[in-house]
């Protein structure tokens, strides 16, 4: 018998593909009434929290009645054959099938949700909340809404000219669509009669489809002037939301019961027991620095200014013992390297806390759309994603790289699946001097949005800086210095020369010493390695252009050695800056910028000996990662100083060079109005993270861990889009980059494309 092309088998509609189970939350009524369900219990548990921490000045109903709107149709777009084929890809006895990749949908799910939300509008506008903004939340869930590649597009939504159809069909008159419309009846406050001034199209041409886009943005969103916070809370509970639905099984998996589990996890939240056990292993039997109490002391928005080694770190968790108490702490790190060793040394062990950066296990499952395997679409396992964001509504602690907290600015994926967690937040943000313009341009508008404990920790600010941070909370922020005593204390001694000192480096060495060597860019620190192997010194090499895992290794190699007070030369790129604890008795340093020197002077003498160490700095003459002007820069400051010099100096010299700011401070979270996709949080670098070819056979075995293989690579950008691709990464030829576990990856001779850190 010859079946309909459109039949569904079973037939429903599915929001999800799972093989065996076509019942319950994967279904497309299900998995609606869980996001509508999910998104209410969020703003009812939080609903004291988000009016305090983002000024909803009384208007909570009303911000609940749109959300839950929103959740209503933010999937009413997978009742279409599109969809259904491609979550039925995979499905055995299941029809019709549609392989993504080959034949990609005309249009998203999510896109074609506001296409039949506006067929339906007259209906919908007699519903609970604010139709308007409700509409736009359910399109930018996905984050594919107005943006592409990073950049804003004025695209509403993309339409995918030949996918191998010209056309959609919509279910309109599926028993489990009229399921829908009778569940807005019951819960959202729609009209019990379905009244239209005209009926819903059921078959979507390419014209219909682009008048439909033209009708939207013309009639509704052109003019639109949405209370943009409002809008940006919304968004991100969305998201939130439809995260916490989306793990919620049936079949023969237990279900997670969303009452219960998010009353749990979100009342899991610091109290001063927690805080104190760490402290008290951070002192040690010592009693705390006037340093550390004035912390104690300090207001819900502070700035902690100190140079390595001053406490700051254990500073911060007496402020959080004022601060931080029912909430959770977010202890933000510019690098995943910092992020790890403040995990390490602090928290581990101590407290109900988490590590998070951006090496997400990639082998987590959760049941998938299918769209994820879209032609052109570069997510990399949506899905671990929201399963790790999980970790964050447990935790009392979370040690993080700032991207997790400050890209929501962005809208990035991470913080957004995580909004519940940071929504109840108190934030400490250290090494604020290493953001760069686009970073600190994100920290300014999160001060001036989210209205929670907030502490700011650096070895030094700019005037500019401050003024910029005190413009941002509204008043005048107290700063809370280091310890005078320690940071006078003279602790280098700086010599520049034209070439390299061997013989002194190996002079340290043979007296016991332990040297610390920074070179600006991966391909000169293995240079170095390589000269130092020739000489006969034991050296260790540490830099970013290592797999993930071999990284790991590296580091620990490195602190190891320090910490054990052995002979040893550790040659370095700027990973070394931060998240190197270590203390050396020599430093060897490429000419910088005059804020990486000081960084990198961090790790000599940190733990004070008494005596100032040498410092040897000796010029770069390679135009990346610093330009001249910066480099002549840090020369003036290492010549500026002919005897011992202090931490203390160095802030002052660097205080009195105090340039403009010019941070980049938009934001598509809070500026986007209707458009949602990640935008840039960083300044645009050439690095790319990619796999290597020869790492093939280990990445694509069943239950490889991507995160184990990834390298940062720097390429031309051109030559990265004619790469392959697997799972959203590119992956560099073996022709063009070469890798041991000695030393990294390393373009062969033929490639193009430069080496940095």
């Amino acid at each position: 018998m010859n079946r309909n092309r459109t039949q569904l088998i079973p037939d429903r509609l599915l929001a999800k593909s799972l093989e065996g189970s076509w019942s319950g939350s994967y279904s497309l009524v299900g998995h609606t009434a869980d996001v509508v369900k999910a998104v209410t219990l969020l703003i009812d548990h939080l609903g004291d929290r988000l009016s305090q921490q983002f000024t909803l000045n009384g208007n909570l109903d009303e911000f609940k009645k749109t959300a839950r709107l929103a959740a209503y149709f933010h999937d009413w777009g997978k009742a279409n054959n599109h969809f259904q084929g491609v979550v039925r890809q995979r499905m055995s006895h299941a029809h019709p099938k549609r392989n993504p990749r080959v034949h990609p949908q005309l249009v998203r799910h999510e896109i074609f949700s506001m296409f039949l939300v506006w067929e339906f509008r007259e209906w919908l506008q007699q519903a609970d909340g604010d139709f308007l903004t409700a509409l736009v939340v359910a399109g930018g869930h996905h984050l594919k809404l107005g943006g592409k590649g990073g950049a804003k597009t004025n695209d509403f939504g993309e339409i995918r000219w030949g996918c191998g159809d010209d056309h959609m069909r919509f279910y309109c008159d599926h028993r489990n669509f009229k399921g829908l419309l009778r569940f807005g009846v019951r819960h959202l406050g729609s009209p019990a009669q379905l009244r239209l001034s005209h009926s819903p199209k059921l078959h979507w041409s390419l014209a219909d489809l682009k008048a439909q886009q033209n009708a939207i943005l013309q009639e509704a969103l052109l003019d639109w002037q949405p209370n943009l916070v409002w809008l940006a809370l919304l968004k991100a509970v969305l998201v939130a939301g439809d995260s916490i639905a989306s793990a919620i099984a049936g079949g023969d998996v237990q279900p997670i019961q969303i009452e219960d589990w998010l009353e749990q996890a979100l009342n899991c939240t610091l109290r001063e027991a927690d805080l104190d056990r760490i402290i008290e292993q951070g002192l040690d039997g010592n009693p705390p620095r006037p340093f550390q109490s004035k912390l104690a002391d300090a207001p819900r928005i502070a700035i902690a200014q100190g140079g390595c080694g001053m406490g700051k770190t254990l500073g911060a968790y007496f402020w959080a013992k004022r601060h931080g108490i029912n909430r959770k702490l977010f202890f933000c790190y510019p690098t995943t390297g910092t992020s790890t060793e403040g995990f390490l040394d602090y928290v581990q062990d101590e407290v109900n806390a988490i590590l998070r950066h951006s090496r997400a296990d990639v082998d987590l499952d959760l049941a998938r759309t299918g769209e994820e395997e879209d032609a052109g679409d570069q997510i990399v396992n949506e899905a671990a994603l929201k399963l790790r964001s999980f970790d964050e509504y447990s935790a009392k602690i979370i040690v993080a790289t700032v991207d997790t907290v400050l890209g929501l600015m962005q809208c990035h994926r991470r913080p957004l699946y995580s909004f519940p967690a940071i929504a109840n937040g108190a934030f400490v943000f250290d090494e604020v001097h290493c953001y760069d313009n686009r970073l600190f341009g994100a920290l300014l508008r999160f001060l001036e949005t989210v209205k929670a404990p907030v502490l700011l920790m650096s070895a030094s600010f700019s005037p500019s800086q401050l003024a910029a941070i005190e413009q941002a909370v509204g008043h005048r922020v107290p700063m809370i210095p280091g310890p005078i005593d320690l940071e006078q204390k003279p602790r280098y001694r700086f010599e520049l020369t034209d070439t390299p000192n061997w013989q002194r480096v190996e002079a340290e060495l043979t007296a016991g010493g332990q040297v610390l060597w920074v070179c600006n860019q991966v391909s000169t620190a293995i240079e170095v390695y390589e000269e130092a192997q020739e000489r006969g010194l034991t050296a260790l090499l540490y830099h970013s252009r290592f797999r993930y895992e071999d990284r790991v290794n590296h580091h620990r190699a490195v602190v190891k050695a320090f910490k054990e007070g052995e002979p040893v030369l550790a040659i370095a790129t700027q990973v070394a800056e931060m998240s190197l604890d270590l203390s050396a008795t020599l430093l060897v340093s490429q000419l910088a910028k005059p804020a990486a020197l000081i960084q990198r002077l961090g790790r000599l003498n940190r733990r004070y000996c008494g005596s100032p160490r040498d410092a040897l700095f000796y010029p770069d003459d390679k135009r990346f990662p610093y330009s001249r002007g910066e480099r002549e820069q840090g020369q003036v400051m290492v010549t500026r100083f002919s005897g011992d010099v202090s931490q203390w100096d160095l802030a002052q010299w660097l205080a009195q060079q105090d340039q403009v700011l010019t941070p980049e401070s938009d934001s598509v979270w809070l500026d986007g109005q209707w458009r949602t996709y990640p935008g840039q949080l960083r300044d645009t670098g050439v690095t790319v993270t990619a796999l290597l070819e020869q790492d093939r056979d280990q990445f694509q075995g069943k239950t490889a861990k991507l995160n184990r293989y990834t390298v940062p690579l720097v390429a031309n950008v051109k030559q990265v889009s004619q790469w392959e691709r697997f799972r959203g990464y590119p992956i560099a030829p073996t022709a063009q980059w070469s890798y041991s576990r000695e030393k990294g990856a390393v373009a062969v001779p033929t490639s193009s494309g430069d080496n940095t850190a």
